[in-house]
């Protein structure tokens, strides 16, 4: 077994975000530093990172939570602010979030140990469709319609066509719906950001076919197989 995937397997994170370790030379196989993403595993060798010795576990869980705003999408943070982790403090497995949702941005974030589904969601490769809403005080123009549509690029960064509807408005705000297949950091906030239309709240409501619903903010549940599966279909025509 490749060390990456090894190492997803030990709850550690995504395929991708383990690979950091064994480049950084966190990780040692029978007291060596391996550097080598290639590097197989075998039964018999002992794996350690930070030189604490991990195992693969065997039970896989995988979680929707709806983050709420002015949480960190991470295990920990420096400036001590609240993690999302803090929200599942009756989950005894050690999960950690597929993909991320900036500081002030709420709705639905999977979380799991299950590195090889996690890496199948944020692989660039998979275009896993994310749909949004966008809190406005203003009715975008065509104009603005049209650019988010077809593709932006934004200080040499190419953003991919969008899907975007109005869901609703009110008195005070305009809701629209966005659909992204990237998911490039920030990416939502960079578009609206590059057309000067301020984003008054920004929550994520569906990856794939897999929809938040009605799940209260800051609560979380456990997805079952066919729930789990749901973040690879659906389409954005």
């Amino acid at each position: 077994m490749r060390i990456n995937k090894f190492l997803a397997s030990c709850e550690l994170g995504s395929r991708r975000h383990v690979e950091e370790f064994v480049t950084s030379g966190r990780i040692s196989v029978n007291n060596k530093i391996i550097k080598e993403l290639s590097f197989d595993i075998s039964d018999e060798d002992e794996v350690a990172l930070d030189g604490k010795i991990v195992k693969p576990t065997s039970k896989k869980v995988y979680i929707m939570l709806n983050k709420p705003r002015c949480y960190i999408t991470s295990l920990k943070d420096e400036k001590d602010r609240k993690v999302v982790t803090d929200l599942l403090k009756k989950v005894k497995e050690k999960v950690f979030p597929v993909g991320r949702l900036d500081y002030n941005t709420q709705g639905l974030l999977l979380l799991t140990n299950d590195g090889d589904w996690a890496n199948n969601i944020i692989h660039p490769s998979k275009h896993i469709y994310k749909t949004y809403e966008v809190k406005l005080k203003v009715i975008l123009t065509n104009k603005e319609l049209g650019l988010i549509r077809k593709g932006m690029l934004i200080d040499g960064i190419k953003y991919l066509p969008a899907k975007i509807e109005m869901s609703h408005n009110d008195e005070d705000y305009c809701y629209y719906h966005i659909t992204i297949m990237e998911g490039k950091n920030r990416e939502i906030r960079r578009i609206f950001e590059s057309m000067k239309v301020t984003i008054y709240s920004l929550k994520r409501l569906s990856i794939g076919d897999l929809e938040l619903g009605d799940l209260q903010e800051g609560k979380y549940v456990y997805l079952d197989d066919k729930q789990k599966d749901l973040v690879f279909k659906g389409t954005i025509c």
